[in-house]
């Protein structure tokens, strides 16, 4: 028996194109940015991290308290920081587009107008919030970045709910803007707490998140929103998501590895915690059965000519890589360079497995 998705109703769009409407070039060049710029901040957040930049900007939203950009005392530090800050800004426009875009093809320009309206909206709540939290001398800022938060997820739930056409599109759009803009906030606590272990372990595994749902934008959106069914057999199926567990531990240890590692992000933040030598041993474990899992997988893929096959070869590709660099970087010392590669190369292992994942069905006819 195949395990089937029913069809998405088509109804008219309010006021302009029909929803269902084909995703034109725009739409899909913009996505494309968006999964880039999603990996990129990896990159760019990494090389705050291990440039010891991570206070190279000592306030937030502001980079000092009287100026906005780093002033030529902070050096290099400030300016890698405040890099950082201005790709969240270009990953937050592109997020915003895609959104816009999506709401355009699956609602018609009444979802546009609704969105706009709640943007509006929550901008005046966080005016007023920050002016509250001045005169009150509260954090006016956090104050005001969590009620544009609350307004934003205010926002996706109503356009999600009366969404009626390709609604996987619209919640994986709104997920990304949510993520980015709660990505924001975080990074502002992460400064405040003096890049707190935790809390930049969290910020690392949401933004490797937003690359995985980037990349399960782009694959729905090529996939055109019809029927579905099982494309694996159950046991192949099964031992997927097995694998998907030792990729989430594994994970989850390399980010408690790094995090009681050398590069705290500062000079002056000495790490204090688990030891890290004896993490990255608890680290490769789940590594080393990870690759072993894809191993099988693609090799009974390929023998059995299985749909997942081509991504699951750019996985097991990006494993090899990945263990290489981490047993390279393991006996070098942990050079910088060599982490941050070892940061972008999970994001992007964890993108093809979200390939993979969606490549275990296939679109049918209607009829």
């Amino acid at each position: 028996m195949t395990d089937t998705v029913a069809p998405a109703p088509v109804a008219k769009g309010h006021g302009g194109a029909a929803p269902g409407t084909r995703i034109g070039s725009v739409l899909r060049v913009l996505a494309w940015l968006s999964f880039l710029t999603e990996v990129i901040i990896i990159g760019t957040g990494g090389a705050v991290r291990l440039t010891g930049s991570g206070l190279g900007c000592s306030e937030w939203p502001l980079c000092t308290p009287e100026s906005l950009v780093p002033t030529p005392e902070q050096g290099i530090h400030g300016v890698i920081e405040f890099g950082n800050r201005t790709m969240t800004g270009v990953v937050g426009l592109l997020a915003i587009a895609v959104l816009l875009l999506t709401l355009r093809v699956v609602s018609g320009s009444r979802g546009v107008t609704a969105a706009l309206w709640f943007a509006a909206g929550g901008i005046a709540a966080a005016g007023v919030a920050y002016g509250i939290g001045a005169a009150l001398h509260w954090a006016a800022f956090p104050l005001a970045s969590a009620v544009l938060l609350a307004v934003t997820i205010a926002a996706a739930i109503h356009s999600i709910r009366t969404v009626a056409h390709r609604r996987d599109l619209a919640v994986l759009a709104w997920i990304t803007l949510i993520g980015v803009v709660s990505q924001a906030f975080v990074g502002g606590i992460t400064v405040l707490t003096g890049l707190n272990p935790f809390i930049v372990g969290f910020h690392y595994v949401a933004s490797l998140l937003l690359v995985c749902v980037t990349a399960a934008y782009l694959v729905r959106m090529r996939d055109g929103g019809a029927l579905s069914e099982r494309a694996v057999p159950s046991w192949f199926a099964a031992l997927s998501h097995v694998t998907g567990l030792a990729l989430a531990a594994t994970i989850f240890f390399g980010v408690l590895t790094t995090g009681n590692g050398p590069h705290s992000g500062d000079a002056e933040v000495i790490r204090k915690g688990f030891d890290a030598t004896f993490l990255a041993h608890v680290h490769s474990w789940p590594g080393y059965v990870l690759a072993g899992l894809v191993v099988a997988l693609t090799v009974i893929a390929w023998a059995r000519r299985l749909r997942p096959r081509v991504w699951l070869t750019v996985l097991l590709a990006a494993i090899v890589v990945q263990v290489g660099v981490g047993v390279w970087q393991a006996r070098e010392g942990l050079p910088p360079l060599l982490v941050g590669i070892h940061m972008v190369l999970a994001a992007l292992s964890a993108a093809a497995y979200t390939v993979v994942v969606l490549r275990l069905k296939r679109s049918v006819s209607a009829g």
